[in-house]
């Protein structure tokens, strides 16, 4: 069975800083590609970052490059979304999202609000 764990999310003020982990089980992560998204109250869901399964590549949306950085600690089993710089318009619930074999599966999400 796969599970993911998204943890790291909070309050804090424009500027500031987090770091969003997912921790997986029933899978390997170096595996397969992670990805991030978030989606904010009356909003479509929105790719944030992605990372291939060989850590060769990342992709970042627009309004987060520069900003933000995925990683995976493939030790821990886990992907991470360092988030610096951050805006009232990041506030969002952040899901960790990968797919294996056809199959979706997303984390329950954690919520991010940032403060004016």
């Amino acid at each position: 069975q796969v599970t993911l764990v998204e943890s790291g999310g909070g309050l804090v003020q424009a500027g500031g800083s987090l770091r969003l982990s997912c921790a997986a089980s029933g899978l390997t992560v170096s595996s397969y590609a992670g990805r991030w998204y978030r989606q904010a109250p009356g909003k479509e869901r929105e790719l944030v970052a992605s990372i291939s399964g060989n850590n060769v590549w990342t992709y970042y949306g627009d309004s987060v490059k520069g900003r933000f950085t995925i990683s995976r600690d493939n030790a821990k089993n886990t992907v991470y979304l360092q988030m610096n710089s951050l805006k009232p318009e990041d506030a969002a619930i952040y899901f960790c999202y990968v797919a294996v074999g056809g199959l979706d599966y997303w984390g329950q999400g954690t919520q991010v609000t940032v403060s004016s």
